[in-house]
């Protein structure tokens, strides 16, 4: 088994500077930037909690550089992108670990570079808050992790172990990847639509009632796609919420108050295109693509100079 040592990062948001923090202590260690972003982060490098992130960046055309891990943390609008510009870095060892949400960024990858690198992975905890180039976040998070090949998750847990990075392994990660998706799918979407922080929706009886209905949906969905233990999840996912911290913002309306896309794409768009698939109905989640993408050309039109 090849200890993990070289580590790629691609993702610098909410998500990839959690982990950039953590081991931007390895000489090892580098971020996968375009030449814009590299001219940004040098002249003005992020601040994480207050602290300047010092970090070795890497261009995608750079060849001198081999990874045994590459964690991608982008958003789904950059993920095509980014599996194409860590082309240059995969070895016959690295593995590849998809942090961003949803439950298709693996198969993506693994179209690319072979299922045998992919495993299942997601990231779980207080959505990190940012504000120009300063980013905040408590600490509290999860590395989800899972793999049919044993060694895979022995690689990964020895190098989390290491770095110090904190993470979980469920007995069924298909299963736990679906909890996460549920919970983006009702929270997220209904947050960007409303406007609404954790506690808003937890105090707001026909929110919750809408957000139930929502979790119903990707129910039906997730026991056609054969995942187990579904009736489950919405049990679950009602936990996860009222775990959240109350004047809390998920990350889509974050996205929304701050004129960026989001990814309603991977929640609604893949629950809406299963539903096609299978035969399963899925009007909520139409009507809150539709409501999603209606604030995302709002924000286009109020961005256009006058």
């Amino acid at each position: 088994m090849k200890d993990i040592e070289n580590i790629l990062l691609c993702g610098l948001g909410a998500i990839g500077s959690v982990y950039a923090n953590i081991l931007s202590k390895y000489e090892n260690f580098r971020v996968l930037v375009d030449e814009k972003r590299y001219e940004r982060y040098t002249k003005e490098p992020l601040l994480f909690n207050g602290k300047e992130l010092k970090l070795n960046y890497i261009l995608p055309d750079n060849k001198s550089f081999s990874a045994d891990l590459i964690i991608i943390a982008t958003k789904y609008d950059g993920l095509f992108e980014a599996a194409e510009n860590i082309k240059n870095f995969v070895n016959k060892d690295t593995l590849i670990l998809s942090l961003l949400n949803g439950v298709t960024s693996e198969d993506i990858i693994a179209k690319k570079y072979g299922r045998e690198k992919i495993p299942y992975s997601y990231f779980i905890g207080h959505s990190a808050v940012r504000n120009g180039r300063s980013i905040t976040q408590d600490g509290i998070y999860q590395t989800v992790f899972g793999s049919d090949n044993p060694e895979t998750v022995k690689r990964l847990k020895a190098f989390f172990d290491k770095s110090g990075i904190k993470y979980s392994i469920p007995d069924d990660i298909k299963h736990s990847m679906w909890s996460k998706f549920m919970l983006n799918a009702c929270a997220n979407q209904i947050s960007a639509v409303l406007g609404l922080t954790f506690g808003e929706m937890l105090a707001d009886e026909k929110c919750m009632n809408l957000a139930l209905d929502v979790m119903h949906e990707v129910a039906n969905i997730a026991k056609a796609c054969k995942v187990k233990n579904p009736d489950s999840l919405i049990n679950e996912t009602m936990e996860n919420l009222h775990k959240m911290i109350p004047e809390g913002k998920t990350s889509m309306l974050q996205d929304i108050e701050a004129g960026r896309k989001t990814e309603a794409d991977m929640f609604a768009g893949v629950i809406i295109d299963l539903g096609k698939k299978y035969g399963i109905k899925t009007p909520l989640n139409e009507f809150l693509k539709t409501m999603i993408e209606i604030k995302e050309k709002k924000n286009i039109y109020q961005a256009r100079p006058l």
